[in-house]
């Protein structure tokens, strides 16, 4: 039997489109793509053909063709988009990729893939999609993200509505992405985390942003709107728990970046055990000594 489905993915998409013709807030995304550049800036390779899976807006497209690290570049944009002349775009879902085997020479994603509903499954076509030798690099919200907004909304609701209801997804946990990666089939995978924090005058400033991200709270199983009372409540807890001396309050994304490359013979593989040529010992210079039977 298949999982039940954690995200509406049409809402989703409904959202980011609302998000854009109200003007993205883009600040998350610009952090990514200039992390982005660095990160692919030590790989020495060009990639004659690159994806860029379902970043929210073209940005990271955009950054790959005007750096010359890509030939050619191919957009998977998760709502319909103004055409680019230097661009191709497809509009299609990050989950199901239109892309025949060995496509492309790189893959790029960007805050897209933590609402992903199957991540394995969508990591798996993503390697497929991927020629030998092919790289992928991704960056996803992690379960962190907004851990003090969840927090109040949660105590909030409890004490004025007498429950609780789901209000922020679960994002991913680093310590899971590193196994998904090799389940994926990717060779030579590496995870970090890196934390942003943004300062806000108040909360409903954070909840605009929100908004404007097309990140507003879009679970299958989630509740009505929060009342009037609940949401003053959940104001009042943030600044008493988390605002800093000068009143402001500080909201956390965790952003985790993931990336592997498909195998090929060409990549370095681990020696095979008992093959060492040199001793740790004389390496460090110590004298080796053995147990007593």
């Amino acid at each position: 039997m298949s999982s039940p489905l954690l995200f509406d993915a049409p809402l989703i998409r409904k959202r980011l489109a609302r998000a854009r013709r109200a003007g993205f807030a883009d600040f998350l995304v610009a952090r990514a793509v200039d992390d982005l550049t660095d990160r692919l800036g030590a790989v020495l390779r060009e990639f004659p053909r690159a994806l860029d899976l379902a970043t929210p807006v073209p940005a990271a497209a955009s950054w790959l063709r005007a750096s010359g690290r890509a030939g050619s570049v191919i957009r998977l944009a998760p709502v319909a988009e103004p055409g680019d002349p230097g661009l191709a775009v497809a509009v299609g879902d990050p989950e199901t990729l239109p892309f025949g085997d060995g496509s492309f020479d790189l893959a790029v994603s960007l805050l897209a893939l933590q609402h992903a509903n199957d991540l394995p499954g969508a990591l798996v076509q993503v390697r497929r999609a991927l020629r030998a030798d092919g790289l992928f690099v991704g960056c996803l919200l992690g379960g962190r993200t907004l851990t003090e907004l969840r927090q109040v909304l949660t105590q909030a609701e409890s004490e004025i509505e007498g429950g609780a209801s789901p209000r922020v997804a679960p994002f991913a946990e680093v310590r899971d992405i590193g196994g998904l990666l090799q389940r994926a089939g990717f060779a030579l995978p590496v995870t970090d985390v890196e934390t942003v924090t943004v300062r806000y005058g108040d909360p409903f400033g954070l909840m605009r942003d929100l908004r404007a991200m097309g990140l507003t709270n879009a679970l299958r199983e989630r509740r009505g709107a929060l009342r009037r009372e609940t949401l003053m409540r959940a104001a009042t807890l943030y600044a008493e728990r988390f605002a800093d001396s000068d009143g402001r309050i500080r909201a956390t994304f965790e952003m985790i970046w993931l990336s592997g490359w498909v195998p090929h013979e060409s990549q370095q593989k681990p020696l095979r055990p008992g093959s060492a040529q040199a001793r740790l010992a004389d390496a460090l210079g110590t004298v080796e000594r053995k147990e007593p039977s």
